[in-house]
């Protein structure tokens, strides 16, 4: 990644090194210069001798001295400390406050007030309708939450080995109960939900431990939602202001294909319930700076069930019969790098991507979680920054999958394994009642991935090294009233929808780079253009390719696509691609150990106006700077399909 400079010779030299070099990247942060202002300035990967900042001197060694081993802190006591499983955050409920004022939520509808609170210094982001807020019951329809984007600490660590290494994290906290770090909100279609948002980061933009920006815009990955409530990269707001995300939850095709709605299992939903969606997150997505904020911790889970049509319904007695309530449980895998205090450290100057020496399960290195003999539903994401993750049980074992990405298969999978790129998620079951009480098996990411470049695609052999979290089997057999997995594996859950809207449009996005820089197309990130111009209710086949040995999880927003074709042939298509999708792995080890040069998908445009994002979700690349905007247009626009 960078050319040699200093040859360390000896353990307490290479500290030193990492220590000065950590410390130099971290003033950089402090001194308010971006990765466009590092990249004009020629810090970047490929980098040999030293460069001026200021009249001083900065030396990029990390790299080299990350060769000769770990840079963290060791972890000599793991399966000391429980995972921490996501609280799910309270709503607000009724209010007696102040007169409502008229705001931004549409059409001069009512803005929610809660009332004189401990937040009332706190002011609106901006001034910005919602769309169709009337037509899908406006305020009082609404589910409120209040959240905190906060810094707090908190320590990845064994407390009982390291009880002084509290990082300082920068996460959501529910403002109405003690939920903290790993959220989840638990929603359900046909009840609308509106979560305002305060941004209560560190004032000083300078007060941030040497990374990250004090400013926010939550994403809430792969929801149908409008751009004003997407959290789109460039409707980020400061510290001290607050906006209210309406989250409609429902189907796509409401205001277009399926204005009639359509009807599953006696019950009638609006839009096409083969749409239907499951288990989502939201992080934060300020442009330039999502790689930073989202390492820093602010991510979490948002879980959509479907008890409307009784499908996945959150109670394991209906609908498909899923593990449910405490047996539902959400796993974030995240890489980290720490300094020799335990305080989280971000690599500037790595712009091919953060592969950490420690990963973590919701936040925790190496955690232990007791379960009791029966179902378990989990829930799988990938959060980055950079690696690819392909999941195994230690003994061996087999997960039926039921869902990728944020949907129910058509058909449940029996798979020995999981691969994720970053930003995909995975559903599946493990059944424990099999196994004695004491039994101890552990969750394994065997996938090789040596560099922030992308995964070898090598399997490795089960180890204590490619261990991430231990299963402890406790106690006597339990009630279960979820559906065994032999019935899981032979009922039809969510069939494909049906590829009947005709595709006007066909397009090509080539993702690469350009003078030690990430492209699409030739092009860096340019947040004042607008690359496409889909017409809403229509469909178009776009085509993402991949050039030069690298590994790219690829993310639209707005709708789910339909994989179409691997490097141009149906067949090529893995199992985990036959589903509907909202992240894509193109380039090296995408699949297998195979590469894959390109995809094509089928995807529509429906329901919302407005612009949205594509990006890669490594998310040091979708920083620098790969991504593009594209906007959906009325049918009559003179800019449709172009």
């Amino acid at each position: 990644m960078f050319k040699k400079i200093i040859k360390v010779t000896n353990f307490s030299q290479r500290e030193k090194t990492i220590a000065r070099y950590m410390q130099e990247v971290n003033d950089i942060q402090k001194a308010g210069i971006t990765r466009r202002e590092l990249f004009k300035m020629g810090l970047t990967a490929g980098v040999g001798g030293l460069t001026a900042i200021g009249g001083r001197n900065f030396l990029p060694n990390l790299a080299e001295a990350a060769d000769t081993g770990l840079i963290s802190p060791p972890c000599n006591k793991p399966w000391t400390e429980p995972l921490p499983i996501p609280k799910s955050c309270q709503s607000v409920g009724f209010y007696t406050g102040p007169t409502p004022e008229e705001g931004q939520c549409g059409e001069k509808q009512t803005l929610w007030n809660p009332g004189a609170n401990a937040f009332d210094d706190f002011e609106e982001a901006r001034d910005e309708n919602h769309q169709r807020w009337t037509e899908l019951g406006g305020l009082d329809a609404c589910t409120k939450y209040e959240l905190m984007a906060r810094e707090i600490d908190w320590n990845f660590y064994s407390t009982e080995e390291y009880p002084s290494f509290n990082s300082k994290v920068w996460t959501y906290v529910d403002m109405n109960s003690d939920a903290v770090g790993v959220l989840r909100i638990n929603a359900h279609y046909g009840a609308p939900v509106l979560m305002r948002m305060y941004n209560g980061l560190p004032k000083d933009s300078k007060d941030n431990q040497g990374f990250g920006i004090n400013q926010c815009t939550p994403h809430l990955h792969n929801a149908h939602n409008p751009p004003e409530s997407d959290g789109g990269p460039t409707r980020f707001y400061d510290s001290g202001k607050w906006w209210d995300y309406w989250y409609p939850n429902v189907r796509a095709g409401f205001a277009s294909t399926h204005k009639n709605g359509t009807w599953y299992n006696g019950s009638w939903c609006p839009g096409d319930w083969q749409e239907t969606q499951s288990t989502l997150w939201f992080h934060d997505h300020r442009f330039d700076f999502t790689a930073a904020n989202v390492y820093k911790g602010m991510a979490s889970f948002y879980t959509l069930f479907s008890n409307d049509i009784n499908l996945d319904t959150g109670d394991e007695a209906t609908g498909l019969r899923l593990p449910s309530g405490e047996y539902d449980v959400p796993l974030l895998f995240t890489d980290k790098v720490f300094d020799q205090s335990g305080q989280m450290f971000f690599d500037t100057f790595n712009l091919e991507g953060i592969v950490g020496d420690q990963q973590t399960v919701n936040f925790k290195i190496k955690p232990v979680m007791d379960v009791k003999r029966r179902k378990y539903r989990f829930r799988f994401l990938d959060g980055g920054p950079s690696r690819f993750i392909e999941l195994f049980m230690s003994n061996g074992a087999k997960f039926t999958r039921i869902a990728n990405c944020g949907n129910l298969l058509p058909r449940a999978q029996v798979v020995s394994s999981v691969r994720l790129g970053v930003a995909e998620r995975a559903d599946v079951i493990i059944d424990f009642s099999q196994y004695a009480p004491g039994t101890v098996i552990y969750l394994e990411n065997r996938l090789e991935q040596l560099t922030g470049k992308g995964t070898t695609g090598k399997i490795l052999p089960s180890s204590s090294k490619t261990q991430l979290l231990k299963f402890v089997v406790s106690g006597d057999p339990v009630a279960d009233d979820s559906a065994s997995l032999s019935t899981l594996q032979s009922q039809v859950m969510v069939p494909m929808p049906a590829r009947t809207n005709p595709i006007k449009v066909q397009r090509r996005f080539k993702f690469d780079t350009s003078n030690g820089a990430w492209t699409v197309n030739g092009q860096l990130f340019d947040p004042s253009k607008i690359s496409a111009y889909p017409a809403e209710g229509s469909a178009e086949q776009w085509t993402l390719e991949s050039g030069g040995g690298w590994s790219h999880p690829v993310h639209s927003h707005h709708e789910e696509f339909q994989l179409l074709t691997r490097n141009g042939k149906a067949e090529n298509l893995a199992i985990d691609d036959k589903s509907r999708k909202d992240v894509v792995r193109i380039g090296d080890g995408a699949v297998g150990t195979s590469g894959t040069g390109s995809v094509s998908y089928y995807m529509q445009y429906r329901d919302w106006y407005g612009d949205y994002p594509l990006h890669c979700h490594n998310v040091v690349h979708e920083d620098h700077a790969m991504m593009i905007r594209f906007r959906i247009v009325p049918p009559d626009d003179s800019k449709a399909g172009k």
